[in-house]
């Protein structure tokens, strides 16, 4: 997901320098060969350009809402056979690890009727992993709505999938939070 327009940010945070390269980077880095089929759903020139250049299909759109960027990336995987689930990534992540996204498959491979999301001390954050019963709903979110909508209908459906670290789990909204996490990132590596 790399559809948002960065208004706090102050323009494309997806394309920001993160440790020498643009922050998507680091979503299309941590899914790289884990999933049937990945798609970016963005409506940066820019973003698509880069992934593009990577091999990563893109859809290229400029509807307005989180519900359109949902819908537009769900039919996109789902149109060429029949999937059990789907994860959705934001791209403004980068310190969400490897380690995460394959724990993430894992719990949902052992149950693939739950919803699985990462949590911080039982907190729930994103990527959320949908199984395909919730499909339906994801098509038909209300106007600006994301999964989280479909997530709050059936806590009863939900897992949690514990992580180590807060930061992994934090997004980049705006300059500030780019530099904490860039702070952050360059400690994990001392």
């Amino acid at each position: 997901m790399a559809s948002g327009l960065g208004k706090r940010f102050g323009g494309n945070k997806l394309m920001a320098d993160f440790d020498g390269q643009p922050l998507i980077c680091r979503a299309l880095t941590v899914t790289d060969g884990l999933f049937s089929h990945r798609v970016v759903v963005t409506r940066h020139a820019d973003v698509a350009s880069l992934c593009h250049a990577q091999n990563v299909p893109v859809i290229l759109h400029d509807k307005p809402f989180r519900n359109d960027t949902i819908r537009l990336g769900l039919d996109e995987v789902t149109r060429n056979g029949d999937i059990s689930g789907c994860l959705f990534c934001p791209g403004d992540q980068p310190l969400l690890s490897r380690e995460t996204i394959i724990n993430l498959i894992d719990a949902f491979l052992a149950d693939n009727k739950k919803i699985i999301r990462p949590a911080f001390q039982n907190t729930p954050g994103a990527p959320v992993l949908f199984p395909s019963w919730a499909f339906s709903e994801l098509f038909s979110l209300p106007e600006g709505k994301g999964g989280g909508f479909v997530a709050k209908k059936y806590p009863e459906r939900i897992q949690l999938v514990p992580v180590q670290d807060e930061y992994e789990l934090k997004d980049v909204d705006t300059q500030k939070d780019l530099l904490i996490l860039l702070n952050r990132f360059k400690y994990q590596l001392m």
